[in-house]
């Protein structure tokens, strides 16, 4: 979320940070002095001296306050993460004082020889340039620079663990926070703690076994501040305002100062080592795809950031935003009735979790909107794109980008307009449709355009007044691009020359169920090649409402059992006017990318508790147990082959595994692929806060984790190929291209050349012998081992592909 280095520069930080400062270096030149003269030192002795207070105390603050903003848990942090990374930067900035005290410029002598000269100029320019970057707060730059220099052993993860630890423990001690109060009133001031040390619990997926964590939480005075502070981040890796550098190599390209990897390998060395190994060349179209995607010109949609801050500024709640209130919390009932007292307890809980989770909404607009202010007065901008481990492209910026939610679609458009011409403005009212959704999308073409005209007074109003008019664009799925696409279209139509009329606006065509598209195009069924729209068909196929179909049948029947011989006729009798497209299609879309039963079941779950209609906790968890079974056997049944498919390459993934070796492999564009997987190591340190258990990659590959992650991780890699096969070619055509893994962008006169294209590559993609070709690559550096043979294909004829007006649509 935010840069935990930067989050100490708000005002409301600074303001915490003025009452907290001399206690805490009070209590550590305390606890430094103490170790100094104690007999039996503590295990972090030989680290708490080696900085001055003042140093320390900075640090200390400046991390956890860095790592409370960002942290996954709102207003909480993992204390063994927290101790770690304390640890870590005091250790970091030792070693930077202590190289810049060695370094210091010695007076020179007469005699001195020419060599011990030039050795001098050189530390004095090093000694410069680390000033430098210190001063820029390019820490990263500095540990690089001075890697070779700094002669010291590393502290590791034990020590740096238990220096944290009791620096933790002594801000736990000495900050403090004064609750408000009445200026009038005759009372004392009421002063907190500002943090405290806590335990928490987390259920593993069989809901038996719990595990603990501590965790260090802020005060909810400290932690009310931070909505307000979020959109005065500095946030790193901002859009660049010049085309990103071109990719050259692993760490060579992307933007100009920061660092830039082209891999997303979060510290796999296997995975680092393969893709630095292989020869340039071999990455070339992995480099030309990514910087086609980053030399994408966007800017800010003005119209759209207006109407979103007015909506912002009255309270949110409409339109996707987040309310800007709090869930009041229940009065506690003054009966003594245990039954009234649990319910009053779960309630409070739920709405404190509710609150939370809308505070995290909350600073993920506040960070957005400060991003596209920033960039508002921009002619345009830049994303610098790299890649995961499987392949797929993401912008470096992680707040205001085209990948992200409805309201960061909305406010960006393309720099470059393009005339919308003849087919342009065809492929604009058939976008307005399928952003407005709600089935709308799923209807043919013409009858698209249909709903279009029949709403063009709704769109005229949207466009014209989409604060105080009918607001039908509210009601949309996508709001803000809904709205965005009523402006494009209205500016179009009430122009003298609508196809002449310049649109910025990027039109989405998405694939449909797209792993599943991969999946029929490996296994060439037919059957499943027409439920995913490979084949052409009057209107779009859809697979969520023919499995939505066959499950509501087979719950239909079971409801009509008799409930004495079948339990499960219950719940179908509770579900079976509850199923619909929306209720599987998250369980469907996820099916091709390793769903297990646990996880189809909480998304069920989820859908029938947005449903409202059953109450009863027990009851809701059973009918989701059940709806889960039935959803997940109709896929098996629809989608056999894709089934089969996905089986044979769980079975190599784990033969492979079984012999202590990652899955690898290539994709069709040369990127060599290492699944992660390993076995943590965990090992246990005793602090005075709480033991803290660390964990380490291990030397042993996960089986299980190998095997099922395999096939989803296979499927994404040839997503990521055929779209990055389609920026080239888009690119080569002349097109501006945006990609979101299997969503293809692009202007909307230049809709049908690029619905050319991405056929033709998918085409070409699989005329490659994908599969043959990664049996032969396992064979190659496994001889010794035995693969299952190859799942039979069927007969379908690619090319059909070519002439499917819905495969993407």
């Amino acid at each position: 979320m935010l840069e935990k280095k930067l989050a100490p520069s708000l005002p409301y930080v600074k303001s915490l940070f003025l009452g907290w400062f001399e206690p805490l270096r009070d209590v550590i030149e305390r606890e430094q002095r103490l170790q100094k003269t104690k007999m039996q030192k503590a295990a972090y002795a030989p680290h708490i001296g080696l900085l001055p207070a003042d140093k320390m105390a900075v640090i200390v603050m400046h991390k956890m306050m860095g790592l409370l903003m960002v942290g996954q848990e709102d207003g909480c942090i993992r204390l063994v993460q927290a101790a770690i990374r304390i640890g870590e930067a005091i250790e970091q900035e030792f070693k930077i004082q202590a190289y810049l005290e060695k370094s210091k410029r010695p007076r020179r002598r007469k005699n001195e020889g020419d060599r011990n000269v030039i050795l001098c100029t050189q530390q004095e320019i090093l000694r410069k340039k680390v000033m430098k970057l210190i001063k820029m707060k390019k820490l990263i730059e500095v540990q690089k620079l001075l890697r070779n220099e700094i002669e010291m052993e590393s502290w590791g993860r034990d020590g740096q663990a238990k220096l944290g630890s009791r620096l933790i423990e002594l801000l736990l001690e000495s900050a403090f926070v004064q609750v408000p109060c009445d200026s009038l009133a005759d009372c004392p001031p009421e002063i907190l703690p500002a943090f405290r040390h806590t335990f928490k619990n987390i259920s593993k997926e069989n809901g038996k076994s719990i595990n603990r964590y501590g965790v260090i939480e802020c005060d909810p005075l400290v932690h009310k501040g931070f909505d307000s502070t979020a959109r005065h981040m500095v946030i790193p890796y901002l859009p660049m305002l010049i085309p990103p550098k071109s990719w050259k190599g692993y760490d060579n390209g992307g933007h100009l100062f920061l660092p830039s990897y082209v891999m997303r390998t979060h510290g796999a060395q296997e995975q680092q080592k393969a893709i630095k190994s292989v020869p340039r060349k071999q990455l070339q179209k992995v480099f030309e795809a990514l910087d086609t995607l980053g030399r994408t010109k966007w800017r800010i949609n003005r119209r759209i950031l207006d109407v979103i801050e007015i909506v912002w500024s009255r309270g949110g709640g409409i339109a996707g935003l987040v309310d800007r209130k709090d869930i009041q919390l229940p009065d506690r009932p003054e009966t003594e009735d245990l039954t009234e007292i649990k319910k009053w307890r779960w309630s409070t809980r739920k709405a404190k979790k509710a609150n939370s989770e809308m505070h995290a909404q909350r600073c993920d607009v506040e960070l957005k909107l400060s991003v596209a202010h920033k960039m508002r007065d921009e002619e345009g901008f830049y994303y610098p794109h790299n890649i995961d481990f499987r392949g797929r492209a993401y912008p470096m910026h992680s707040h205001l980008n085209h990948l992200s939610s409805d309201l960061c679609r909305g406010i960006l458009e393309f720099a470059e307009g393009k005339p919308l011409g003849k087919s342009g403005l065809h492929w604009l009212k058939i976008h307005l449709a399928n952003i407005y959704g709600g089935g709308v999308e799923k209807l043919s073409y013409d009858r698209r355009l249909t709903f279009v005209k029949n709403h063009l007074r709704d769109i005229f109003d949207s466009a014209e007044n989409p604060i105080d008019g009918n607001r039908w664009w509210i009601s949309a799925e996508d709001p803000f691009q809904c709205l965005a696409a009523c402006i494009d279209l209205t500016k179009a139509l009430k122009s003298s020359s609508p196809h002449m009329a310049i649109s910025h606006l990027p039109i989405h065509q998405d694939g449909s169920c797209n792993g599943l598209q991969h999946y029929a195009a490996l296994g060439r069924d037919s059957l499943e090649a027409a439920a995913v729209n490979l084949v052409a068909g009057e209107k779009p196929a859809d697979v969520y409402s023919e499995i939505a179909m066959r499950v509501r049948e087979i719950i239909r029947k079971d409801s009509e059992k008799d409930p004495t011989v079948d339990p499960t006729a219950l719940l179908a009798k509770v579900l079976v006017d509850q199923v619909d497209r929306k209720l599987v299609k998250q369980t469907v879309m996820t099916s091709v990318y390793g769903v297990t039963y646990v996880g189809a079941r909480e998304q069920i779950k989820r859908r029938l508790e947005e449903k409202g209609l059953i109450t009863d906790d027990r009851l809701l968890f059973g009918a989701s147990c059940y709806a889960a079974k039935v959803t997940l056997n109709a896929l098996g049944e629809m989608f056999e082959a894709a089934r089969g498919i996905m089986k044979w390459l769980g079975d190599c993934a784990k033969i492979i595994a079984s012999e202590n070796e990652p899955v690898k492999w290539t994709t069709p564009l040369g990127l060599p692929v290492v699944q992660p997987y390993r076995n943590s190591e965990r090992h246990q340190i005793r602090t005075s806060l709480q033991v803290l258990t660390l964990q380490r990659e291990g030397q042993s590959v996960s089986v299980k984790r190998q095997k099922t992650a395999f096939p989803p991780n296979y499927v994404h890699s040839l997503d990521g190929s055929h779209m990055m096969m389609t920026a080239i070619s888009c690119k080569n055509a002349g097109l501006h291209f945006a990609g979101v893994h299997d969503s293809f962008w692009t202007h909307a006169c230049d809709v049908d050349r690029m619905n050319q294209i991405l056929r033709e590559e998918f085409v070409a993609l699989y005329n490659i012998p994908i599969l043959e070709n990664l049996l032969d690559g396992f064979q190659t550096s496994f001889p010794t081992l035995t693969f299952p043979p190859l799942p039979d294909r069927g007969d379908f004829d690619l090319k059909k592909v070519l002439e499917s007006p819905y495969f993407f649509n």
